[in-house]
């Protein structure tokens, strides 16, 4: 449905009954599944059927180990390309997404380097390189610092921002 969307969009009405080169646009769909190790065995199933039915790409998100139960179901596991485990973030590359972050949010003010060196390790420590936490935990602390007419980012914003969010200590 996307790829006649797309070709509606670039050529007008599409019919692929009357202009079947739409079927082969060249477009590929794609089905991505989150928190796909919660599926049981009959929504595996429909995946794989649905995948064998049509012309798209399947993505699978899950815990680590979905690709070792997967292995359980050899008719599902013949059709898995690959499967990737995102590991924590480095220190350098949780200090690069936090400045570009903090650019994007205008959070890059003239604060001293000391309370940033000291916020950026507090955040460090308590997402432990999780991206989706360290998300979390920024947007929460933009929240904090609009509410509270802050400009800077200290070890005791992101302490509240943790706080709020229930994060464990």
């Amino acid at each position: 449905q996307i790829s006649y969307a797309i070709d509606y969009h670039r050529h007008g009405r599409v019919d692929p009954f009357v202009h079947p080169e739409s079927r082969s646009s060249g477009l590929t769909e794609l089905l991505i599944i989150d928190e796909a190790d919660r599926l049981k065995t009959t929504g595996l199933e429909q995946v794989r059927d649905y995948y064998d039915r049509h012309t798209i790409g399947v993505i699978l998100i899950g815990m680590p180990g979905i690709d070792k139960r997967l292995g359980r179901y050899p008719q599902l596991y013949s059709r898995v390309g690959f499967a990737h485990e995102y590991r924590p973030l480095t220190p350098e590359e949780l200090t690069a997404v936090l400045a570009r972050r903090w650019h994007t949010d205008g959070l890059a003010g003239e604060d001293d380097e000391f309370t940033r060196t000291v916020a950026i390790a507090t955040i460090a420590r308590i997402t432990r390189g999780n991206f989706r936490l360290l998300d979390r935990l920024l947007t929460q602390i933009k929240r904090i610092l609009d509410i509270n007419q802050l400009e800077t980012v200290t070890p005791e914003v992101v302490e509240a921002a943790r706080d709020a969010l229930l994060i464990g200590h």
